[in-house]
């Protein structure tokens, strides 16, 4: 039957950044959406807190560039003129030895695409050595690897895993080289392999396939203005959007929400909704640093730290250097962002910033400061239902738009018979009731 009015609607469970995407693209198809959230806000990882007067990104600050969905999705929503790139310094690597070097430039997700002094520096002569072998090795080698560690291990050894790959990944998608599937993180590295013969020849071929500019970009103002937009979205396309209303005893046709039981297509967007989720802790430190220091010599846009390092947090994104528009609100002074794994106090993570950044920061020059816990789902999904958000698509806000608005489309592509839908109206006769 044609979709419309007296279709039911489908329910979608979870307001973070992957349920406002999927609920907004099946109610701009003609879909009545109803949007229930646990919580007393939408955003999920994605929201803002504001310190010294700053407007900051608490959770996820940046979308990975080589992957079209956000800008897309931003220039839909009329931000096109508000995304901006980053300083193009780059990272640096902090190394088990105490070292800090920028990463090199000519890579993807720390896999090096050419041998030069930057490299061996990072690596020592005979690691180096190791990775241009890999121009010798036979094209097959590797090609059945399902993780992104274990193509890197084969083709161009440990070192580059520990040192290079693990950094990048553990900093941006939170999870190891060898936890992360090659399909969902380095599409088209293995079809690259096969064609180009070497994985150094690979990454420099997807290099120069990715549009111009920096791997990664964001929103003047952060990215939480992407959860404003979406907002107002939903409510110009009437969804009915629910906070504060967790849902139980959910089914692939139905949830309940208090008292009343909402009949429709269930998508979920949140993890443990249907069993017990894998989730991981997550913590976010920024601090608030007034030393002139840190602006005169920054680390580039911030260091990634190499397993062994002395320091707890796993990556450190200096937010004022990153940023043209946050520098200028900032006026002064300087934002410093870091990851750890678990809870930490801000004197940890105060020192932990001093270390990787080479200039002492003490106490008294902390004007305020902020720690953020997040709880994480890990990558698995549910072939019950349709699932969206970070357990289907991976982590990253780029994965989590684009898959979404995939599932969006699968959804409104078999949703001209709706058998659900059939069959629920000839049992309750109605698109809602109370129990």
């Amino acid at each position: 039957m044609p979709l419309g009015s007296t279709a039911l609607p489908f329910i979608v469970i979870g307001g973070g950044v992957a349920g406002l995407v999927v609920a907004r693209d099946l109610a701009i198809a003609g879909e009545r959406v109803v949007l229930v959230e646990a919580t007393d806000r939408l955003g999920g990882q994605v929201r803002r807190h504001r310190l010294a007067g700053l407007d900051l990104d608490a959770g996820a600050e940046a979308y990975a560039a080589r992957n079209p969905s956000v800008p897309e999705l931003a220039r839909e929503l009329g931000l096109a003129g508000e995304l901006v790139s980053p300083n193009p310094a780059g990272s640096w690597l902090f190394t088990a030895e105490s070292d800090a070097y920028p990463l090199p430039a000519t890579s993807l997700l720390g896999i090096p695409a050419v041998i030069d002094e930057q490299l061996e520096r990072v690596l020592g002569a005979q690691a180096t050595a190791r990775v241009a072998a890999d121009a010798e090795l036979p094209a097959e080698l590797g090609a059945d690897a399902v993780t992104l560690g274990e193509l890197v291990r084969v083709r161009m050894g440990e070192a580059v895993v520990d040192r290079l790959v693990a950094p990048v990944t553990t900093g941006v998608h939170s999870a190891h080289p060898d936890a992360l599937p090659l399909d969902r993180v380095a599409p088209g590295l293995l079809a690259a392999l096969a064609r180009e013969g070497s994985l150094a020849a690979a990454v420099r071929t997807l290099r120069d396939q990715a549009p111009a500019g920096s791997a990664v970009g964001g929103i003047r103002g952060g990215m939480a203005r992407l959860v404003d937009e979406l907002e107002r979205e939903l409510a110009r396309l009437s969804v009915d959007v629910r906070v504060g209303a967790p849902a139980e005893d959910v089914t692939p046709t139905s949830i309940r929400v208090g008292a009343e039981r909402l009949l429709g297509t269930v998508v979920v967007a949140a993890p443990g909704v249907l069993a017990p989720a894998s989730i991981r802790p997550a913590t976010v430190v920024t601090l608030i640093v007034e030393r002139p220091e840190l602006a005169a010599a920054p680390r580039g846009s911030g260091v990634l730290v190499a397993p062994g390092a002395p320091v707890t947090a796993r990556a450190l994104t200096h937010q004022s250097a990153k940023w043209d528009w946050l520098a200028h609100a900032a006026a002064g002074l300087d934002v410093l962002r870091l990851s750890y794994e678990h809870p930490v106090p801000t004197d940890t993570a105060r020192g932990d910033a001093t270390t990787l950044l080479g200039v002492t920061i003490r106490p008294r020059d902390i004007v305020e400061s902020a720690v953020v816990e997040w709880q994480r789902s890990a990558i698995e999904a549910s072939a019950a239902h349709p699932q969206v958000g970070e357990a289907a698509s991976g982590t990253g806000l780029a994965s989590v738009v684009q898959h979404a608005r995939a599932t969006a489309r699968r959804l409104l592509a078999v949703g001209g018979t709706r058998e659900d839908d059939v069959r629920l109206k000839r049992e309750k006769g109605s698109t809602t009731n109370d129990d």
